[in-house]
């Protein structure tokens, strides 16, 4: 560790000398401010750059411009260090460690491992202006996409299934960002917002009992605190740009909320809906339930009978069957009427003996998982609460990790 340290002094030492062989970036008496007005040279001026070898005393030349009131110092911009004391390197470790754990855990582990100390509230900030440029750099390419003025590139290879999965989970926030919303616990106050999450990822085989395989690390993931219709949006453009025109087939994966299938037929014509096979079972076992009692024979047969029906494919069954109980309880009769409508309208999309011999997923397991590894594994760890524009920068982070954009976002820049 000592000479771990004392090579990084060393390293820093010749990494504030290179810094600071171009004479603090001065390019002359004045220079054209960007807003068509010149802006004169003023003074040399000091920054103390924290960098991944050591924090180094960087020499700048500072313009000013009159007419526009502002200052310029073109070799922050040179060096991508405008506004912020931490250099691309760092910022990248910040924004690498603040996406996977707590600030404070990232914090320590930043020091532990790579000598950098930092403060929990820089990881925090840095993370979330990453995330911030992650989504507006996501939204220029998504809204490039959607007008068609930027097609993604076709590859030759092929792809046979391509799934588009979508599922929501609630995300704990501070106390105001849900002012006005009912929530579902006895006091009736909301506590969380529910964050959208999708996933695309591509099927090419199938293994040798006929079930679907992933193929592997085709995975991408899209997601935010936002309207269904800002979702749709965003999953759209990420569905186009993973192939989805050149895909033979598209499928939607869902449970049964009605935001799910309302962006599936805006944004997904002619796609195959599958409704989750393991969903839609919950929600006879929850009629059987209701019925017959928890622990039941009765329940059982009555539950074991409708799952074969539904495996089958036969929803009609399914409906029919459940159209014949007559609970005395009025509550549950309006509650077996709500499920009997859930199954009524998601008919088309429960043929699922059809999706099954034509080798197609029938579970939304991947979606689910990630609703896991993307967001409650960072979002929902004990005490935390959120705003949702932290929230968001979080997840924008966490989604191009996962997503393995990750490289691809940093190309180009400095990593000193």
């Amino acid at each position: 560790m000592a000479i771990r340290g004392a090579s990084h002094r060393i390293g820093g030492s010749l990494l504030q000398e290179l810094l600071n062989a171009d004479s603090g970036g001065y390019q002359g008496a004045s220079i054209d401010c960007g807003k068509g007005h010149r802006a004169r040279f003023v003074e040399y001026r000091e920054k103390a750059l924290v960098t991944v070898l050591s924090t180094v005393e960087v020499t700048r030349a500072y313009y000013h411009c009159d007419p526009c009131g502002d200052g310029i110092i073109p070799k922050d911009l040179a060096l991508d260090i405008v506004d912020t004391g931490f250099s691309p390197g760092v910022r990248r470790m910040m924004g690498q460690v603040g996406g996977k754990e707590p600030f404070d855990q990232g914090k320590k582990d930043l020091e532990a491992l790579a000598g950098v100390p930092v403060t929990t509230k820089a990881v925090e900030r840095v993370s979330e202006v990453i995330g911030k440029q992650i989504e507006q750099q996501d939204r220029s390419e998504r809204n490039q996409i959607l007008s068609g003025k930027v097609v993604p590139f076709v590859s030759k290879a092929r792809i046979p299934k391509l799934y588009v999965a979508m599922d929501g989970t609630g995300v704990p926030v501070v106390a105001r960002e849900t002012e006005g919303r009912k929530g579902k616990d006895e006091s009736g106050k909301a506590k969380t917002r529910e964050a959208k999450l999708g996933c695309v990822f591509t099927q090419t085989t199938v293994d040798e009992k006929g079930y679907p395989v992933r193929d592997v690390d085709s995975t991408t993931y899209v997601g935010a605190i936002e309207t269904a219709e800002c979702f749709g949006s965003r999953i759209y453009a990420e569905a186009i740009r993973r192939g989805m025109i050149q895909a033979e087939q598209v499928i939607i994966l869902g449970d049964g909320a009605k935001w799910i299938w309302g962006i599936a037929d805006e944004h997904f014509h002619g796609a195959i809906q599958i409704v989750d096979l393991y969903h839609a079972r919950e929600h006879l076992a929850k009629v059987a339930k209701l019925v017959y009692g928890v622990k039941n024979k009765k329940s059982d047969e009555w539950n074991v009978a409708r799952r074969d029906e539904l495996d089958k494919g036969d929803v009609e069954a399914v409906i029919v069957a459940m159209g014949r109980l007559r609970p005395q309880d009025k509550t549950v009769q309006k509650e077996i009427q709500t499920e009997i409508e859930y199954f009524r309208s998601n008919v088309k999309r429960m043929r699922y003996a059809d999706f099954r011999r034509q080798g197609l997923f029938v579970g939304s397991g991947v979606v689910e998982a990630g609703c896991k590894t993307v967001i409650a594994q960072r979002l929902k760890l004990s005490g935390m609460h959120w705003t949702v524009r932290g929230a968001n920068a979080i997840i924008a982070l966490r989604c191009l990790q996962l997503s393995g954009r990750w490289e691809e976002f940093w190309e180009g820049r400095a990593i000193c």
